[in-house]
């Protein structure tokens, strides 16, 4: 049997959830889950037509809760400016692409992307419980019909079995977890029926954007022989709510490994006051390990949400100098062609004379250190 979602919590009857599931449901209910709903918005005449036509082009969901937390009087605030269409997305440069990190390229079957050896993604679903404005797979975030499917997963299941290779399954998309829980219990029995996989992997804005979302039961789900780690994506520390830290304290008491990645976004989160705040709070509030700070992909529409790298390799030094290692997240880039991330962090080496090394510390001075080793 086919089953399809297609809106979160919007559930078919074989997949209907119980009644921890009701809050978050009625979440995204009471959010924005199409064009015409902007028009509940407190935004200007022009404000709302720019939006809807930003919207036309590519999908426009906010569940209530993050709606709550944008200040209206702020035209510049950095939760609006993540969810709320703008007339900039509009405005397309040459270079951009449609899969800005070729997740195509790489992709052998259906749903399924192998780009690394032993780790692969799978896409589950397309949707999301909120669809973030500069997400770099809005291409197919925006194509119809693409939520839920068992047959549609078959062809990957079987890649996953044929390959030994593939330790680590990672679940992304769209948002896993705007799944049903029956449906998130079926796909880690899959995987986790297949002996050399070792780890599964969820990539997830729903801790964030619809924390109400994080239940008993969906831990159940997702709990069994593989380890499993919970990648969040907090970009603001005005996103760390009450709601977000016990969704976090559920996730973790379920024995789940928690970390975060954020995309360096202009406008929103690209000085190092609001960079500290946010990686000290997923830390020492959360529980939650800063794992990767992303430059922001070449999607489509996104000129104006991103900086340049020798600003982002500024930002990288100055949390270095400011923060633990263990709040310090990795500034990266994912390659277009498909080349994987790479760290962009500035580079601490200023010279090289045979065993010599030169050396710029933390505190910008530098200093000699020579190598002392055993015969090679």
């Amino acid at each position: 049997m086919t089953s399809h979602l297609d809106i979160p919590g919007m559930a078919a009857d074989d997949e209907r959830a119980g009644d921890d599931d009701t809050t978050w449901q009625g979440d995204v209910r009471a959010g924005v889950r199409q064009v015409r709903d902007l028009d509940s918005l407190p935004l200007s005449p022009a404000e709302r037509a720019a939006a809807q036509a930003a919207a036309t082009r590519h999908k426009v969901r906010i569940p209530k809760a993050y709606l709550d937390l944008i200040d209206w009087s702020d035209p510049a605030d950095p939760i609006r400016a993540q969810v709320i269409p703008s007339p900039e997305e509009l405005t397309e440069l040459e270079g951009e692409l449609d899969d800005p990190i070729a997740d195509q390229a790489f992709s052998p079957v259906p749903r399924l992307t192998h780009r690394h050896a032993d780790r692969v993604l799978l896409f589950p679903t397309y949707q999301c419980a909120v669809y973030c404005r500069f997400c770099f797979r809005k291409e197919s975030l925006t194509s119809i019909g693409r939520g839920f499917s068992r047959e549609a997963l078959e062809p990957a299941f079987a890649y996953i079995r044929a390959h030994p290779e593939i330790r680590e399954v990672i679940l992304t998309g769209g948002d896993p977890l705007s799944l049903p829980d029956k449906a998130l219990a079926e796909i880690r029995a899959r995987i986790e029926a297949v002996p050399h996989v070792r780890l599964l992997r969820i990539h997830t804005r729903v801790p964030v954007a619809l924390p109400s979302r994080v239940t008993s039961g969906l831990v159940r789900a997702l709990q069994g022989r593989l380890m499993v780690t919970v990648v969040t994506h907090f970009n603001h520390a005005r996103e760390i709510t009450p709601a977000a830290e016990q969704a976090c304290r559920t996730l973790r008491q379920g024995g789940f490994v928690l970390l975060n990645q954020s995309v360096l976004l202009k406008g929103v989160n690209d000085t190092v006051e609001v960079l500290e705040e946010l990686c000290r709070e997923l830390m020492y509030r959360l529980g939650v390990k800063p794992y990767y700070l992303h430059h922001g992909d070449l999607a489509r529409g996104m000129a104006h949400r991103r900086t340049t790298i020798h600003q982002g390799q500024a930002l990288a030094s100055a949390l270095r100098a400011r923060l633990s290692g263990i709040c310090n997240p990795v500034y990266v880039l994912d390659l277009p062609d498909g080349g994987g991330k790479v760290p962009l962090g500035p580079c601490y080496v200023d010279a090289q004379d045979g065993e010599t090394w030169r050396i710029r510390g933390q505190d910008g001075e530098l200093r000699t250190y020579t190598e002392l080793v055993g015969d090679l």
